[in-house]
């Protein structure tokens, strides 16, 4: 019997997390000293906050992956899958336990790492591709390939510099995507690009997973992880609660309220993007009433609550607010936008402040959701939080028949009514 390509051992990786004391954003040399000569005779106080604590990102995980299988692993933010790719990409040494790898492995964990602005699209191909570990010859080979995958043969001799954001991540995992490895390592990075160039990153990776290749997949797109994996793995708070066939573990996350709800304070959230001139603060379901609920209704009104922090503490003109809804699979359902309903809202207040968007009638299938949240002020991304949420859809009677569509039936609800003409 054949040993599995990929091996994991009681994996367990730790941090050490320092505090700041007293509020000191840094310390110079002569308050060390100081401190360290006091410290004999000094008590710790019962409450006070210790120097440094330690933090498991990853704790007893353990699996197989056998030659030619497809596992995808996930979880929500914070779970430890980046850092268990990590440790399997040799980026990371672990703390304890083992993770043996059998054959040559290749990670696709930062687009467009190694890339070099200064260098044309053509010189970063080679560059790039040697970085991640392909041969000149390799390279030359495939060279015709990744320029049309990419489609950005026309800029081929530009520098990357002058490249669009999403040229710039095209070329990039065009490069990445033509590796030829017997282990491939991936963290969502499927997400790049536009609406086509996303399914021709799909259709790449439906290849690479049909081809006999073993391959680790990452990513919060559970429909994907679905389609391409045969066997999932999900983490939670750095170890592993449920694992075997993908369908399987996708139905225990999504079944746990934990998985699908944010923090109902979003300000503890360190894993958002924008410079901040306003924040998510928090996420409040309300019916139409105004009463707090815990979860909508289909058929019935509710209010998206978004209560906002106002770090620049001055009335925000341009404000643009997007909240886009995905099922439980993580496919997107509807965008609530004011970029639909009349552009940017007015002028805020100067401090924080709270966001209604109203739902006249909910027209979502009963099931599970989640939510990202993106802010723009004068066109600059303020916030972004990927997801930022979750809630549950109640069965109504949205119809007045008492009857709604299922999940295999439709992705949401529409009016809609028959009649006969002639």
């Amino acid at each position: 019997m054949s040993l599995p390509l990929i091996s994991v051992e009681g994996l367990g990786k730790k941090y050490r997390i320092q505090h700041q004391q007293n509020g000191a954003r840094y310390l110079a040399l002569r308050d060390v000293i100081a401190q360290k000569l006091a410290a004999p005779f000094r008590r710790r106080p019962g409450g006070e906050v210790p120097a440094s604590e330690d933090f498991w990102a990853l704790r007893e995980v353990s699996f197989e992956v056998g030659e030619g299988d497809v596992l995808g692993i996930i979880g929500r933010n914070g779970a430890g899958k980046s850092t268990l790719l990590k440790i399997l990409s040799r980026i990371t040494e672990p703390t304890e336990g083992r993770a043996v790898l059998r054959g040559r492995a290749a990670s696709l964990l930062e687009v467009g790492t190694g890339f070099h602005p200064e260098l044309t699209g053509r010189d970063n191909i080679f560059l790039n591709g040697s970085i991640l570990g392909m041969s000149r010859v390799e390279i030359t080979r495939k060279f015709d390939e990744i320029v049309e995958f990419a489609g950005t043969g026309q800029f081929l001799d530009t520098p990357v510099k002058r490249y669009s954001s999403g040229m710039y991540v095209r070329l990039a995992f065009a490069v990445a995507a033509h590796l030829d490895p017997e282990i491939l390592i991936i963290d969502e990075v499927l997400a790049v690009g536009d609406a086509e160039f996303q399914r021709k990153c799909l259709g790449k990776m439906g290849d690479v997973a049909r081809s006999g290749r073993t391959v680790l997949f990452v990513s919060h797109h559970l429909a994907t992880v679905e389609n391409l994996c045969r066997t999932a793995v999900l983490l939670d708070r750095g170890r592993v609660t449920a694992s075997g066939p993908a369908h399987d573990v996708i139905a225990a996350y999504a079944s746990d309220p934990t998985s699908r709800r944010g923090s109902e304070r979003l300000l503890d959230r360190v894993d958002r993007q924008g410079n901040g001139a306003v924040r998510f603060a928090a996420v409040t379901l309300r019916a139409g009433d105004g009463r707090k609920i815990d979860a909508l209704t289909a058929g019935a009104a509710a209010i998206f609550e978004i209560a906002f922090q106002n770090t620049a503490a001055v009335a925000q003109r341009s404000l643009h607010v997007s909240i886009g809804i995905n099922n439980a699979l993580g496919q997107r359902v509807t965008t609530w936008s004011t970029s639909y309903v009349g552009g940017d809202l007015p002028a805020t207040p100067a401090g924080d402040f709270v966001l209604q968007v109203r739902l006249p009638k909910v027209a979502l299938i009963p099931g599970s959701y989640t939510y990202n949240l993106f802010a723009t002020v004068k066109s600059d991304t303020a916030d972004w939080l990927i997801p930022g949420g979750g809630f549950d859809v109640e069965p109504g009677d949205f119809y007045g028949s008492g009857q709604l569509p299922g999940t295999r039936d439709a992705a949401f609800i529409s009016e809609h009514a028959f009649t006969v003409v002639s």
